[in-house]
Protein backbone atom coordinates (compact mmCIF):
# COMPACT_ATOMS: atom_id res chain seq x y z
CA UNK A 1 0.00 0.00 0.00
CA UNK A 2 2.94 1.85 0.78
CA UNK A 3 4.29 1.54 -2.31
CA UNK A 4 0.53 2.15 -4.09
CA UNK A 5 0.40 5.63 -2.34
CA UNK A 6 3.98 6.92 -3.13
CA UNK A 7 3.50 6.24 -6.86
CA UNK A 8 0.39 8.15 -6.85
CA UNK A 9 2.50 10.96 -5.02
CA UNK A 10 5.09 11.29 -7.59
CA UNK A 11 2.13 11.01 -10.81
CA UNK A 12 0.64 13.79 -9.55
CA UNK A 13 2.91 16.60 -10.75
CA UNK A 14 2.47 15.20 -13.92
CA UNK A 15 -1.21 16.79 -14.31
CA UNK A 16 0.32 19.95 -15.00
CA UNK A 17 2.53 18.51 -17.97
CA UNK A 18 1.08 18.23 -21.76
CA UNK A 19 1.69 13.94 -23.23
CA UNK A 20 4.60 15.98 -25.02
CA UNK A 21 6.06 17.43 -22.07
CA UNK A 22 4.72 20.89 -22.53
CA UNK A 23 3.61 22.57 -18.99
CA UNK A 24 0.58 23.68 -18.67
CA UNK A 25 -0.72 26.82 -18.16
CA UNK A 26 -3.15 27.89 -15.66
CA UNK A 27 -6.58 29.61 -16.17
CA UNK A 28 -8.76 31.40 -13.82
CA UNK A 29 -12.21 29.06 -14.48
CA UNK A 30 -14.94 31.14 -12.62
CA UNK A 31 -18.70 29.51 -13.56
CA UNK A 32 -20.10 32.33 -11.98
CA UNK A 33 -18.94 35.00 -14.24
CA UNK A 34 -22.11 35.28 -16.27
CA UNK A 35 -20.61 37.95 -18.45
CA UNK A 36 -17.40 36.14 -19.22
CA UNK A 37 -19.30 33.14 -20.10
CA UNK A 38 -21.48 34.94 -22.03
CA UNK A 39 -18.56 36.32 -24.22
CA UNK A 40 -17.02 33.00 -24.48
CA UNK A 41 -20.26 31.67 -26.42
CA UNK A 42 -19.63 34.65 -28.56
CA UNK A 43 -16.60 34.23 -29.53
CA UNK A 44 -17.04 30.29 -29.81
CA UNK A 45 -19.72 30.73 -32.44
CA UNK A 46 -18.05 33.21 -34.25
CA UNK A 47 -14.27 31.39 -34.06
CA UNK A 48 -15.00 27.85 -33.87
CA UNK A 49 -18.71 27.02 -34.73
CA UNK A 50 -17.51 27.08 -38.17
CA UNK A 51 -15.98 23.92 -37.73
CA UNK A 52 -16.81 22.43 -34.00
CA UNK A 53 -20.23 21.81 -33.23
CA UNK A 54 -20.76 21.60 -29.20
CA UNK A 55 -24.21 19.77 -29.79
CA UNK A 56 -25.49 19.19 -26.86
CA UNK A 57 -25.95 22.39 -25.92
CA UNK A 58 -28.79 24.41 -26.96
CA UNK A 59 -28.96 28.22 -27.35
CA UNK A 60 -32.05 28.06 -25.16
CA UNK A 61 -29.99 26.67 -22.37
CA UNK A 62 -27.60 29.20 -22.74
CA UNK A 63 -30.56 31.69 -21.97
CA UNK A 64 -31.64 29.92 -19.13
CA UNK A 65 -28.52 29.32 -17.34
CA UNK A 66 -26.82 32.58 -18.01
CA UNK A 67 -30.10 34.40 -16.75
CA UNK A 68 -30.55 36.55 -19.74
CA UNK A 69 -33.34 37.01 -22.62
CA UNK A 70 -33.65 34.80 -25.57
CA UNK A 71 -33.46 37.48 -27.97
CA UNK A 72 -30.55 38.85 -26.74
CA UNK A 73 -29.00 35.17 -26.90
CA UNK A 74 -30.45 34.99 -30.94
CA UNK A 75 -29.13 38.72 -31.59
CA UNK A 76 -25.68 38.49 -29.96
CA UNK A 77 -24.55 34.63 -29.77
CA UNK A 78 -26.62 32.26 -32.12
CA UNK A 79 -25.59 32.37 -36.13
CA UNK A 80 -28.08 34.10 -37.80
CA UNK A 81 -31.18 31.97 -38.67
CA UNK A 82 -30.80 30.17 -35.50
CA UNK A 83 -33.82 29.26 -33.37
CA UNK A 84 -33.86 29.26 -29.68
CA UNK A 85 -34.40 25.52 -29.26
CA UNK A 86 -31.37 24.81 -31.92
CA UNK A 87 -28.34 23.13 -30.49
CA UNK A 88 -25.31 24.45 -31.40
CA UNK A 89 -24.16 22.66 -34.62
CA UNK A 90 -21.69 23.30 -37.56
CA UNK A 91 -22.67 24.22 -40.52
CA UNK A 92 -20.01 22.16 -42.10
CA UNK A 93 -20.94 18.97 -43.57
CA UNK A 94 -18.67 16.13 -42.98
CA UNK A 95 -18.07 15.26 -46.48
CA UNK A 96 -16.46 18.59 -46.83
CA UNK A 97 -14.48 19.06 -43.95
CA UNK A 98 -13.11 15.37 -44.29
CA UNK A 99 -12.02 16.33 -47.69
CA UNK A 100 -9.71 20.17 -46.36
CA UNK A 101 -8.88 18.55 -42.67
CA UNK A 102 -8.42 14.87 -43.52
CA UNK A 103 -10.87 14.07 -40.77
CA UNK A 104 -14.16 15.49 -39.16
CA UNK A 105 -13.33 17.67 -36.85
CA UNK A 106 -14.45 16.95 -33.01
CA UNK A 107 -18.01 18.01 -31.92
CA UNK A 108 -16.54 20.31 -28.46
CA UNK A 109 -19.58 19.88 -25.80
CA UNK A 110 -17.18 17.42 -23.68
CA UNK A 111 -13.69 18.30 -24.43
CA UNK A 112 -13.14 20.41 -21.28
CA UNK A 113 -14.04 17.33 -19.48
CA UNK A 114 -11.82 15.37 -21.67
CA UNK A 115 -8.64 17.50 -21.56
CA UNK A 116 -9.07 20.09 -18.92
CA UNK A 117 -9.07 23.77 -18.64
CA UNK A 118 -5.21 24.30 -18.45
CA UNK A 119 -4.71 22.45 -21.47
CA UNK A 120 -7.75 24.04 -23.77
CA UNK A 121 -6.18 27.70 -22.64
CA UNK A 122 -2.29 26.69 -23.39
CA UNK A 123 -3.46 24.60 -26.56
CA UNK A 124 -5.23 27.77 -27.66
CA UNK A 125 -2.33 29.83 -26.88
CA UNK A 126 0.00 27.38 -28.40
CA UNK A 127 -0.09 28.06 -32.26
CA UNK A 128 3.18 29.24 -33.47
CA UNK A 129 4.26 29.59 -37.49
CA UNK A 130 5.44 26.82 -39.07
CA UNK A 131 5.97 27.16 -43.07
CA UNK A 132 6.14 23.49 -43.14
CA UNK A 133 2.36 22.46 -42.11
CA UNK A 134 -0.57 22.75 -44.46
CA UNK A 135 -2.10 25.26 -42.72
CA UNK A 136 1.31 27.15 -41.96
CA UNK A 137 1.06 26.73 -37.89
CA UNK A 138 1.62 23.97 -35.64
CA UNK A 139 1.27 23.57 -32.06
CA UNK A 140 3.14 22.86 -28.87
CA UNK A 141 0.73 21.12 -26.99
CA UNK A 142 -0.58 19.29 -30.10
CA UNK A 143 2.32 18.65 -32.96
CA UNK A 144 1.32 18.71 -35.97
CA UNK A 145 -2.36 19.43 -35.09
CA UNK A 146 -4.44 19.35 -38.54
CA UNK A 147 -6.15 22.30 -37.43
CA UNK A 148 -5.10 26.08 -38.85
CA UNK A 149 -4.96 28.74 -36.07
CA UNK A 150 -8.01 30.61 -35.78
CA UNK A 151 -6.97 33.46 -33.57
CA UNK A 152 -4.11 34.81 -35.12
CA UNK A 153 -5.39 38.00 -36.26
CA UNK A 154 -6.51 38.74 -32.27
CA UNK A 155 -2.76 37.49 -31.14
CA UNK A 156 -0.82 38.51 -33.74
CA UNK A 157 2.14 35.80 -35.50
CA UNK A 158 3.51 33.95 -32.98
CA UNK A 159 6.97 31.84 -33.76
CA UNK A 160 8.90 29.56 -32.01
CA UNK A 161 12.47 29.96 -30.69
CA UNK A 162 14.63 26.91 -31.01
CA UNK A 163 17.56 25.88 -28.70
CA UNK A 164 19.70 22.78 -28.61
CA UNK A 165 19.00 19.93 -26.59
CA UNK A 166 20.68 16.59 -26.14
CA UNK A 167 21.25 16.87 -29.91
CA UNK A 168 17.97 17.84 -31.01
CA UNK A 169 16.07 20.99 -31.95
CA UNK A 170 13.32 22.03 -29.26
CA UNK A 171 11.00 24.85 -28.83
CA UNK A 172 12.32 26.94 -25.86
CA UNK A 173 9.57 29.63 -26.04
CA UNK A 174 7.40 31.08 -28.26
CA UNK A 175 7.56 35.32 -28.76
CA UNK A 176 4.89 37.31 -30.51
CA UNK A 177 6.74 38.39 -33.54
CA UNK A 178 3.47 40.51 -35.04
CA UNK A 179 1.42 41.59 -33.33
CA UNK A 180 -2.22 40.96 -33.54
CA UNK A 181 -5.59 43.49 -33.09
CA UNK A 182 -5.59 42.33 -29.21
CA UNK A 183 -2.96 43.37 -26.40
CA UNK A 184 -1.31 40.10 -24.92
CA UNK A 185 -3.39 41.01 -21.82
CA UNK A 186 -6.69 41.30 -24.18
CA UNK A 187 -5.86 38.07 -25.54
CA UNK A 188 -5.51 36.19 -22.73
CA UNK A 189 -8.73 37.41 -21.65
CA UNK A 190 -10.15 36.40 -24.94
CA UNK A 191 -9.28 32.99 -24.30
CA UNK A 192 -10.19 32.79 -20.71
CA UNK A 193 -13.60 33.49 -21.93
CA UNK A 194 -13.50 30.90 -24.06
CA UNK A 195 -12.36 28.46 -21.85
CA UNK A 196 -14.63 29.41 -19.29
CA UNK A 197 -17.66 28.76 -21.95
CA UNK A 198 -16.02 25.33 -23.06
CA UNK A 199 -16.15 24.16 -19.31
CA UNK A 200 -19.72 25.48 -19.03
CA UNK A 201 -20.62 23.41 -21.61
CA UNK A 202 -18.97 20.30 -20.39
CA UNK A 203 -21.14 20.31 -17.28
CA UNK A 204 -23.73 22.91 -17.29
CA UNK A 205 -25.00 21.67 -13.88
CA UNK A 206 -21.99 22.29 -11.81
CA UNK A 207 -22.95 24.82 -9.67
CA UNK A 208 -26.32 23.19 -8.76
CA UNK A 209 -24.39 19.51 -8.60
CA UNK A 210 -21.72 21.38 -5.98
CA UNK A 211 -24.63 23.51 -4.49
CA UNK A 212 -26.46 20.33 -3.59
CA UNK A 213 -23.34 18.42 -2.71
CA UNK A 214 -23.29 20.55 0.42
CA UNK A 215 -26.84 19.73 1.44
CA UNK A 216 -25.95 15.96 0.46
CA UNK A 217 -22.95 15.94 3.02
CA UNK A 218 -24.58 18.10 5.61
CA UNK A 219 -27.52 15.30 5.45
CA UNK A 220 -25.22 12.32 5.87
CA UNK A 221 -23.24 14.32 8.53
CA UNK A 222 -26.31 14.60 10.33
CA UNK A 223 -27.48 11.18 9.68
CA UNK A 224 -24.34 9.77 11.03
CA UNK A 225 -24.74 11.48 14.47
CA UNK A 226 -28.00 10.00 14.84
CA UNK A 227 -27.09 6.86 14.00
CA UNK A 228 -24.33 6.96 16.45
CA UNK A 229 -26.87 7.83 19.46
CA UNK A 230 -29.75 5.12 17.82
CA UNK A 231 -26.59 2.69 18.50
CA UNK A 232 -25.82 3.47 21.61
CA UNK A 233 -29.09 3.73 22.69
CA UNK A 234 -29.75 0.52 21.24
CA UNK A 235 -26.87 -1.24 23.30
CA UNK A 236 -26.74 0.41 26.88
CA UNK A 237 -28.32 -2.37 28.81
CA UNK A 238 -26.72 -4.75 26.52
CA UNK A 239 -23.17 -6.63 28.89
CA UNK A 240 -20.49 -7.64 27.07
Amino acid sequence: MKKILYTLLLLLPLSSFAAGGVKLKHVDVDLEDFASIQKGAKHYVQYCLGCHSAKYMRYKRIAMDLEIDEDIVLAEIAPEGANIYDPMLTAMNGHDSKKWFGTNPPDLSLISRVRGPDWLYTYLKGFYTDKSKPFGSNNTVFKDVGMPNMLWKLQGEQVAVMERSHGDDVISYLKIETEGTLSRREFDQFVTELVNFLVYVGEPVQLERQRLGKYVIFYLLMFCVIAYLLKKEYWKNIKH
